[in-house]
């Protein structure tokens, strides 16, 4: 089993309502996955409920293999629901280790 776990921080300049919006958007798409892409596990969005820490976003999941997780990052259904973050996200930190 092959965890993958990315974390992601939003810029500072962005309103906190409008953080808000953008990081539930992403939560709903991310968690609807596992019915569009099968190699999908299991998966959690959590959304950072304190303010003063670096990470406003920490995403888990669980894939069979490291391939699987590599069809999962290029899926469509994938792509698009990072698209979400674009104007937003400011950097993404990630490890994929191995159980």
């Amino acid at each position: 089993m092959v965890k993958h776990i990315v974390l992601f921080k939003l810029k500072d300049e962005v309103p906190a309502e409008e953080k808000l919006v953008v990081m539930t958007k992403f939560k709903e798409a991310i968690e609807a996955l596992p019915a569009k892409i099968s190699v999908i596990r299991k998966v959690e969005v959590g959304l950072n409920m304190n303010p003063g820490e670096t990470w406003n976003i920490a995403l888990y999941s669980e894939f069979d293999t490291l391939e699987d997780v590599k069809f999962y990052a290029t899926h469509p259904d994938h792509v698009a629901a990072g698209k979400i973050l674009a104007e937003t996200k400011e950097s993404r930190a990630c490890v994929d280790y191995e159980l």
